[in-house]
C-alpha cells in the first residue's frame, strides 16, 4: 500500500507475534471442543431438529477454521505480491488452487491507483477470482466483467460511494471464474487520500465466502423444515441456556466462592421482550475461576434470531475461556474485539466484565460501550467511573482501559443491559435504579434485590430484552 493517509483512521500497528499465537491456541481449543460436541450429537438425520443442530455445528466449525487461518496469516505476514506479467514470478508462487467446494479462507488484497489507473493484486486474489497470475490485474473499470449481472449495480454503487463520498466498502457479490464456478466474494475497503485531500487510490481485502454462505443456507433450510412452534421453542432455549450460568428465578442465589472471606451473594434475571419476537443477544454470567477469583459479566450482541443467539453463545464462551486462562478485564475486552472483528458477518456488541478477588474484595472491571456497574453503599447508589472502551466490533485494534475499586462488606453491585426500562431514556432508567437504594438496603438477599428490580421495571411489555445481575458482599 502507498504511504497515503487513510480516509478515516491511521494504519494500525501489527500485533505482537506472541499475542497472536495465544489467540491461535485459544481458537484451536475452542474448535476442538465444538467438534467434540458435534460428533457426540445423536440422531439418524430423520429429526429436523437434529439436522438443524448438526448444520449449525458445521457452520460454527467453518467460522472457527476461518478464524484460525486469518490469525495464522496475521502471524506470518502478507504473502509476496503476484508475479509481474513481464518480469515473471517474484518470490514464491501463489498457492495452488483449491478444489471446488473447499473453504477458501485466505484473504486477497488489491489496490487501485486512480492517478495512474494502475491496479495491484496479491497472489491470493488471483487465486480467489480464478485469474491467471501472469495476467495484468483488472482495473476498477474492468472488474465488473467478472461479476454476475444481478450483482454489478451493487458493486458499482459501493465503489462509487467509496471514491466520491469517501465511504468504506463492505459488501458481497458473485463472480464467474474462468473454470465456470460461481463464487461469492466479500469485499471490504477504504479510499486512500493524497496530500491534497483528494482520493488517490482505493484498497480492499477480498475473500471467498461461498462455503460459509452454503453452510448458512443449510442452517436456514433445516431450521425452516422444523415446525414453527418447535423452532421458536428451540431458539428461545438456545438463547436462554448460556444465561442460566447464574441462578434463574426460584433456584436460589449463588455464593461465590462457596466459603471464605468476601463471599458474594449473586442473583440474576433475564427479562424477555413482550412482543414474543425472536430471542436477542443479551446475556449474564457468574463463574468461579481457577485462581479463586469470581467473574461477573453482562453483555448484548446486536440483532435477533438464532444466528445472534449462536453468536452470543460463542462470545460468552470466549469470555469464560479467556477469564479462566487468567486474562484481566481490559485485556479480555481487547481480545473479544479482535474476535468480533475477525468474524465473517459484521457484528457489534457491548459488555461489561468484572473480576472480583474475595480475599481483598478488589474488583477489576472493563467495559465496551456498555452501561457501567452501579455500586450501592450505606443507603446510597452511584455509577462507577467507566474506563475507556468502544463497542465490540466497531473499531479494529481498539484498546480498552481497566478500573479498580475495593468493595466493602455489605456493598451491592448491579450490572444490567440497556433494555431494562421500556420506552424511557437511559437517564430515566439510571435515576430509577439509583432510587431503589432503600429497598436494596432492606432486602435480605441478592435474590430479593433482583425481585425489587422486577417489581419496579416490570417483567414484560418491553421492546427489547434485558438482563440484570446483582452481587452483594457478605458482611
Amino acid at each position: 500500500m502507498p504511504s497515503h493517509v487513510s480516509a478515516d483512521r491511521p494504519a494500525a500497528q501489527p500485533p505482537g507475534r506472541g499475542s497472536v499465537e495465544a489467540l491461535i491456541s485459544q481458537t484451536r481449543r475452542l474448535r476442538g471442543d465444538v467438534d467434540a460436541v458435534r460428533r457426540d450429537t445423536r440422531g439418524d438425520g430423520s429429526d429436523p431438529r437434529d439436522r438443524w443442530q448438526r448444520a449449525l455445528y458445521d457452520l460454527a466449525l467453518h467460522q472457527l477454521n476461518d478464524l484460525d487461518e486469518h490469525l495464522a496469516q496475521l502471524r506470518d505476514g502478507p504473502a509476496p505480491p503476484a508475479p509481474d506479467p513481464e518480469t515473471g514470478p517474484a518470490g514464491r508462487s501463489a498457492p495452488a488452487d483449491l478444489p471446488h467446494g473447499a473453504l477458501l479462507s485466505r484473504v486477497g488484497s488489491a489496490e487501485w491507483n486512480l492517478l495512474t489507473d494502475e491496479a495491484s493484486w496479491s497472489g491470493e486474489l488471483y487465486q480467489i477470482l480464478g485469474r491467471d497470475p501472469a495476467a495484468p490485474a483488472l482495473t476498477l473499470d474492468e472488474l465488473p466483467a467478472l461479476v454476475l449481472d444481478d450483482d454489478r449495480p451493487g458493486l458499482t454503487a459501493m465503489v462509487t460511494a467509496c471514491l466520491v463520498d469517501a465511504q468504506p466498502i463492505d459488501g458481497e457479490f458473485r463472480v464467474q471464474r474462468s473454470d465456470g464456478h460461481v463464487r461469492t466474494v466479500h469485499m471490504m475497503g477504504e479510499p486512500v487520500l493524497g496530500g491534497d485531500g483528494s482520493t488517490a487510490s482505493m484498497w480492499a481485502v477480498l475473500r471467498d465466502v461461498s462455503e460459509l454462505r452454503r453452510s448458512q443456507r443449510t442452517v436456514r433450510e433445516t431450521r425452516d423444515s422444523m415446525p414453527g412452534r418447535r423452532r421458536g421453542e428451540r431458539a428461545a432455549r438456545t438463547a436462554a441456556e448460556p444465561r442460566e450460568a447464574a441462578p434463574a428465578p426460584g433456584r436460589g442465589a449463588l455464593r461465590m466462592p462457596r466459603r471464605g472471606p468476601g463471599v458474594l451473594d449473586v442473583a440474576a434475571r433475564h427479562l424477555p421482550s413482550g412482543s414474543g419476537s425472536l430471542p436477542g443477544g443479551d446475556w449474564y454470567d457468574a463463574l468461579d475461576l481457577s485462581d479463586g477469583d469470581t467473574l461477573l459479566s453482562v453483555g448484548d450482541l446486536t440483532g435477533h434470531g438464532v444466528a445472534v443467539a449462536s453468536g452470543m453463545t460463542m462470545l460468552l464462551g470466549a469470555v469464560r475461556g479467556m477469564a479462566m486462562a487468567g486474562a484481566q478485564p481490559g485485556q479480555l475486552m481487547t481480545m473479544l474485539n479482535q474476535l468480533l472483528d475477525a468474524t465473517v458477518q459484521p457484528a457489534l456488541g457491548s459488555a461489561v466484565c468484572c473480576r472480583y478477588r474475595p480475599e481483598t474484595r478488589a474488583l477489576s472491571w472493563a467495559q465496551a460501550g456498555h452501561p457501567a456497574p452501579l455500586l450501592f453503599r450505606d443507603g446510597t447508589g452511584c455509577v462507577l467511573s467507566a474506563p475507556d472502551g468502544v463497542l465490540l466490533g466497531a473499531t479494529s485494534g481498539a484498546g480498552y482501559g481497566q478500573a479498580e475499586v475495593t468493595l466493602e462488606p455489605g456493598d451491592l453491585l448491579l450490572l444490567h443491559t440497556d433494555g431494562l426500562l421500556p420506552g424511557h431514556s437511559a437517564a430515566d432508567s439510571l435515576d430509577r435504579l439509583l432510587g431503589l437504594s432503600p429497598r436494596f438496603g432492606a432486602a435480605p438477599t441478592a435474590q430479593d434485590c433482583v425481585g425489587a428490580v422486577i417489581e419496579e421495571f416490570g417483567e414484560s411489555e418491553r421492546e427489547d430484552e434485558a438482563c440484570v445481575l446483582i452481587a452483594r458482599v457478605s458482611e
